[in-house]
Protein backbone atom coordinates (compact mmCIF):
# COMPACT_ATOMS: atom_id res chain seq x y z
CA UNK A 1 0.00 0.00 0.00
CA UNK A 2 1.57 3.40 -1.18
CA UNK A 3 0.42 7.18 0.05
CA UNK A 4 0.12 9.78 -2.29
CA UNK A 5 2.81 12.90 -1.31
CA UNK A 6 -0.27 14.96 -0.04
CA UNK A 7 -1.69 12.16 2.44
CA UNK A 8 2.38 12.16 3.58
CA UNK A 9 2.64 15.87 3.86
CA UNK A 10 4.95 16.81 1.20
CA UNK A 11 4.84 19.60 -0.74
CA UNK A 12 5.83 19.00 -4.20
CA UNK A 13 6.40 23.23 -4.53
CA UNK A 14 3.46 23.92 -6.53
CA UNK A 15 3.49 28.05 -6.97
CA UNK A 16 0.53 29.93 -4.53
CA UNK A 17 -2.23 30.60 -6.47
CA UNK A 18 -2.65 34.97 -7.02
CA UNK A 19 -3.72 36.87 -3.77
CA UNK A 20 -7.52 37.93 -3.85
CA UNK A 21 -8.62 41.09 -4.49
CA UNK A 22 -10.15 43.64 -2.27
CA UNK A 23 -13.76 44.00 -3.17
CA UNK A 24 -14.49 46.82 -5.38
CA UNK A 25 -14.99 49.60 -2.80
CA UNK A 26 -12.58 48.73 -0.55
CA UNK A 27 -10.32 48.98 -3.41
CA UNK A 28 -11.54 52.15 -4.92
CA UNK A 29 -11.39 53.72 -1.40
CA UNK A 30 -7.63 52.78 -1.24
CA UNK A 31 -6.74 53.72 -4.48
CA UNK A 32 -8.16 56.95 -3.91
CA UNK A 33 -5.42 57.24 -0.79
CA UNK A 34 -3.18 55.86 -2.73
CA UNK A 35 -3.46 58.24 -4.96
CA UNK A 36 -3.12 61.22 -2.39
CA UNK A 37 0.57 59.32 -0.91
CA UNK A 38 2.04 58.89 -4.55
CA UNK A 39 1.31 62.63 -5.57
CA UNK A 40 4.02 63.83 -2.43
CA UNK A 41 6.46 61.74 -4.30
CA UNK A 42 8.71 62.69 -7.49
CA UNK A 43 9.25 58.72 -8.10
CA UNK A 44 6.06 56.73 -7.27
CA UNK A 45 8.06 53.58 -6.26
CA UNK A 46 9.52 56.01 -2.92
CA UNK A 47 5.79 55.90 -1.50
CA UNK A 48 5.59 52.09 -0.91
CA UNK A 49 6.51 52.45 2.58
CA UNK A 50 3.63 54.68 3.51
CA UNK A 51 1.53 52.57 1.29
CA UNK A 52 2.13 49.36 3.08
CA UNK A 53 1.06 51.51 6.66
CA UNK A 54 -2.27 51.99 4.25
CA UNK A 55 -2.85 48.46 3.21
CA UNK A 56 -1.92 47.58 7.24
CA UNK A 57 -4.70 50.32 8.70
CA UNK A 58 -7.25 47.94 6.58
CA UNK A 59 -6.96 44.63 8.01
CA UNK A 60 -4.33 45.26 11.09
CA UNK A 61 -1.69 43.65 9.02
CA UNK A 62 0.39 43.77 5.39
CA UNK A 63 -1.66 40.53 3.67
CA UNK A 64 -0.91 38.63 0.30
CA UNK A 65 -4.10 41.07 -0.98
CA UNK A 66 -2.21 44.24 0.55
CA UNK A 67 1.04 43.46 -1.23
CA UNK A 68 -0.59 42.72 -4.26
CA UNK A 69 -2.63 46.01 -4.30
CA UNK A 70 0.42 48.31 -3.46
CA UNK A 71 2.65 46.15 -6.52
CA UNK A 72 -0.40 47.17 -9.25
CA UNK A 73 -0.50 50.81 -7.84
CA UNK A 74 3.26 51.37 -8.21
CA UNK A 75 3.90 48.73 -11.26
CA UNK A 76 5.99 47.05 -9.03
CA UNK A 77 6.47 43.34 -9.20
CA UNK A 78 5.27 41.46 -5.76
CA UNK A 79 8.83 40.21 -4.98
CA UNK A 80 9.78 43.96 -4.84
CA UNK A 81 7.38 44.63 -2.46
CA UNK A 82 6.98 41.43 -0.39
CA UNK A 83 11.13 42.24 0.08
CA UNK A 84 10.26 45.44 1.81
CA UNK A 85 7.38 44.11 3.57
CA UNK A 86 9.46 41.37 5.41
CA UNK A 87 12.41 43.63 6.38
CA UNK A 88 10.60 46.09 8.18
CA UNK A 89 9.38 44.85 11.61
CA UNK A 90 7.10 47.27 11.67
CA UNK A 91 4.80 45.46 9.38
CA UNK A 92 2.57 43.16 11.13
CA UNK A 93 2.76 39.58 8.30
CA UNK A 94 0.54 37.92 10.50
CA UNK A 95 -3.18 38.91 12.45
CA UNK A 96 -1.84 40.84 15.34
CA UNK A 97 -4.15 42.92 18.27
CA UNK A 98 -5.71 46.42 18.51
CA UNK A 99 -2.66 47.25 20.85
CA UNK A 100 1.32 46.03 20.09
CA UNK A 101 2.57 46.34 23.57
CA UNK A 102 6.68 46.31 22.88
CA UNK A 103 8.97 45.86 25.49
CA UNK A 104 12.20 46.99 25.32
CA UNK A 105 14.42 44.30 26.30
CA UNK A 106 18.07 45.78 25.03
CA UNK A 107 21.01 46.36 27.57
CA UNK A 108 20.09 49.42 29.53
CA UNK A 109 15.94 48.38 29.49
CA UNK A 110 17.11 44.67 30.70
CA UNK A 111 19.34 45.72 33.51
CA UNK A 112 16.40 48.16 34.99
CA UNK A 113 13.86 45.76 35.02
CA UNK A 114 12.70 45.07 31.00
CA UNK A 115 13.42 41.30 31.13
CA UNK A 116 11.40 41.21 33.90
CA UNK A 117 8.72 43.26 32.80
CA UNK A 118 8.86 40.98 29.66
CA UNK A 119 8.62 37.67 31.51
CA UNK A 120 5.51 39.09 33.64
CA UNK A 121 3.59 40.03 30.76
CA UNK A 122 4.08 36.81 28.89
CA UNK A 123 2.84 34.76 31.96
CA UNK A 124 0.11 37.47 32.82
CA UNK A 125 -1.23 37.28 29.29
CA UNK A 126 -0.26 33.51 28.52
CA UNK A 127 1.22 34.04 25.00
CA UNK A 128 4.45 34.16 24.09
CA UNK A 129 6.84 36.37 22.35
CA UNK A 130 4.57 37.89 18.94
CA UNK A 131 1.69 36.37 20.66
CA UNK A 132 -1.73 37.54 20.87
CA UNK A 133 -4.44 37.26 23.57
CA UNK A 134 -7.77 35.16 22.98
CA UNK A 135 -9.58 38.22 23.10
CA UNK A 136 -7.56 40.12 19.95
CA UNK A 137 -6.98 43.13 22.35
CA UNK A 138 -3.43 42.39 22.73
CA UNK A 139 -0.35 41.07 20.60
CA UNK A 140 3.16 41.20 23.04
CA UNK A 141 6.71 41.76 21.82
CA UNK A 142 10.01 42.27 23.00
CA UNK A 143 11.50 45.19 21.16
CA UNK A 144 15.30 45.65 20.66
CA UNK A 145 15.51 49.47 21.65
CA UNK A 146 12.89 51.94 22.27
CA UNK A 147 15.28 54.65 21.59
CA UNK A 148 14.18 55.99 25.42
CA UNK A 149 16.97 55.47 27.57
CA UNK A 150 16.72 58.02 30.44
CA UNK A 151 13.10 56.22 31.36
CA UNK A 152 14.32 52.74 30.95
CA UNK A 153 12.86 50.22 31.54
CA UNK A 154 10.04 51.79 28.48
CA UNK A 155 7.43 49.86 27.30
CA UNK A 156 5.40 51.27 23.84
CA UNK A 157 1.93 50.61 22.87
CA UNK A 158 1.17 51.38 19.21
CA UNK A 159 4.64 53.09 19.22
CA UNK A 160 3.62 55.65 22.09
CA UNK A 161 5.49 55.55 25.04
CA UNK A 162 5.13 54.31 28.89
CA UNK A 163 8.14 55.61 30.80
CA UNK A 164 9.70 53.55 34.01
CA UNK A 165 7.86 50.80 34.20
CA UNK A 166 7.68 47.62 36.55
CA UNK A 167 6.25 44.12 36.25
CA UNK A 168 2.88 45.70 38.65
CA UNK A 169 2.50 48.63 36.53
CA UNK A 170 2.80 47.37 33.24
CA UNK A 171 0.50 44.63 34.05
CA UNK A 172 -2.30 47.06 35.24
CA UNK A 173 -1.95 48.66 31.88
CA UNK A 174 -2.54 45.69 29.68
CA UNK A 175 -5.49 44.55 31.72
CA UNK A 176 -6.47 48.35 31.33
CA UNK A 177 -6.01 47.83 27.63
CA UNK A 178 -7.95 44.88 27.49
CA UNK A 179 -10.78 45.87 29.13
CA UNK A 180 -11.58 49.13 27.08
CA UNK A 181 -10.13 51.34 30.29
CA UNK A 182 -8.53 54.99 29.29
CA UNK A 183 -4.95 54.77 28.86
CA UNK A 184 -3.13 57.78 28.83
CA UNK A 185 0.38 57.58 27.37
CA UNK A 186 3.67 59.40 28.91
CA UNK A 187 4.38 60.89 26.14
CA UNK A 188 3.28 61.67 22.85
CA UNK A 189 -0.72 61.87 21.27
CA UNK A 190 -3.32 60.31 22.82
CA UNK A 191 -3.57 56.07 22.46
CA UNK A 192 -5.59 54.99 19.71
CA UNK A 193 -5.67 51.08 17.94
CA UNK A 194 -2.89 49.27 15.66
CA UNK A 195 -4.81 50.28 12.70
CA UNK A 196 -5.79 54.14 13.52
CA UNK A 197 -1.47 54.24 14.21
CA UNK A 198 -1.06 52.68 11.11
CA UNK A 199 -3.35 54.97 9.03
CA UNK A 200 -1.61 58.07 10.77
CA UNK A 201 2.06 56.32 9.89
CA UNK A 202 0.55 56.32 6.34
CA UNK A 203 0.74 59.90 6.23
CA UNK A 204 -2.94 60.77 6.85
CA UNK A 205 -3.80 63.79 9.46
CA UNK A 206 -5.28 62.59 13.06
CA UNK A 207 -8.10 63.82 12.93
CA UNK A 208 -8.94 63.42 16.80
CA UNK A 209 -10.47 66.25 18.39
CA UNK A 210 -6.75 67.68 20.74
CA UNK A 211 -4.82 64.70 18.85
CA UNK A 212 -2.05 67.19 17.81
CA UNK A 213 -1.61 69.13 20.45
CA UNK A 214 -1.24 66.27 22.88
CA UNK A 215 2.02 65.26 20.51
CA UNK A 216 4.12 66.23 22.94
CA UNK A 217 7.87 66.50 22.95
CA UNK A 218 11.25 64.78 24.26
CA UNK A 219 10.98 64.18 27.98
CA UNK A 220 12.79 66.25 30.36
CA UNK A 221 15.57 63.32 31.29
CA UNK A 222 16.29 64.02 27.54
CA UNK A 223 16.60 67.56 27.11
CA UNK A 224 19.19 67.84 29.73
CA UNK A 225 22.12 67.66 27.40
CA UNK A 226 20.47 70.40 25.34
CA UNK A 227 19.76 72.78 28.18
CA UNK A 228 23.49 72.66 29.12
CA UNK A 229 24.66 72.94 25.85
CA UNK A 230 22.43 76.15 25.93
CA UNK A 231 24.16 77.19 29.18
CA UNK A 232 21.42 76.73 31.35
CA UNK A 233 22.35 75.65 35.16
CA UNK A 234 20.96 72.68 36.16
CA UNK A 235 19.72 72.54 40.02
CA UNK A 236 21.66 70.90 42.55
CA UNK A 237 20.91 67.26 42.77
CA UNK A 238 21.74 64.41 44.82
CA UNK A 239 21.57 60.93 43.50
CA UNK A 240 22.14 58.23 46.82
CA UNK A 241 24.32 54.91 46.72
CA UNK A 242 21.79 51.93 46.26
CA UNK A 243 23.26 50.47 48.86
CA UNK A 244 21.79 53.43 51.23
CA UNK A 245 25.62 53.61 52.35
CA UNK A 246 27.26 56.55 53.00
CA UNK A 247 28.26 59.27 50.13
CA UNK A 248 30.87 62.34 49.15
CA UNK A 249 27.46 64.61 48.59
CA UNK A 250 26.90 67.73 50.61
CA UNK A 251 23.60 66.51 52.72
CA UNK A 252 22.27 70.15 52.50
CA UNK A 253 21.36 69.28 48.98
CA UNK A 254 18.04 68.76 48.02
CA UNK A 255 17.07 65.53 46.80
CA UNK A 256 15.18 65.52 43.53
CA UNK A 257 11.63 64.51 43.80
CA UNK A 258 9.84 63.96 40.38
CA UNK A 259 7.21 66.64 39.06
CA UNK A 260 4.03 66.02 38.38
CA UNK A 261 5.23 66.63 34.64
CA UNK A 262 7.88 63.97 34.60
CA UNK A 263 5.38 61.34 35.11
CA UNK A 264 2.25 61.98 33.04
CA UNK A 265 0.75 58.76 32.76
CA UNK A 266 -1.12 57.06 35.67
CA UNK A 267 0.78 53.81 33.89
CA UNK A 268 4.23 54.93 34.93
CA UNK A 269 5.78 53.72 37.59
CA UNK A 270 6.64 56.49 40.69
CA UNK A 271 10.73 56.31 40.53
CA UNK A 272 13.19 56.45 37.79
CA UNK A 273 15.41 54.70 38.77
CA UNK A 274 16.96 50.74 38.90
CA UNK A 275 14.49 50.74 41.83
CA UNK A 276 11.36 50.31 39.41
CA UNK A 277 12.18 46.55 39.43
CA UNK A 278 13.46 45.98 43.02
CA UNK A 279 13.47 41.72 42.57
CA UNK A 280 15.96 42.17 39.63
CA UNK A 281 18.08 45.29 40.98
CA UNK A 282 21.13 46.80 38.67
CA UNK A 283 24.24 46.34 41.28
CA UNK A 284 27.79 47.69 40.80
CA UNK A 285 29.48 46.25 37.49
CA UNK A 286 32.84 44.35 39.04
CA UNK A 287 35.76 44.49 36.98
CA UNK A 288 36.99 41.93 35.65
CA UNK A 289 39.18 39.25 37.28
CA UNK A 290 37.40 40.34 40.68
Amino acid sequence: MTTSSSERGVSLGMPELPAPGYPDDVRARLEADAREIIARYPDSRSALLPLLHLVQSEEGHVTRTGMQFCADVLDLTTAEVTAVATFYTMYRRGPSGDYQVGVCTNTLCAVMGGDAIFESLQEHLGVGNGGTTEDGKVTLEHIECNAACDFAPVVMVNWEFFDNQTPATARRLVDDLRAGRPVTPTRGAPLCTFKETARILAGFPDEREGATEGGGSAGPASLVGLRLAKGETAPARVVHPRDGGPHDEPQDRAVHEPSPKEHLSSHDAPQATSASDPSHPAGPTAEEGE
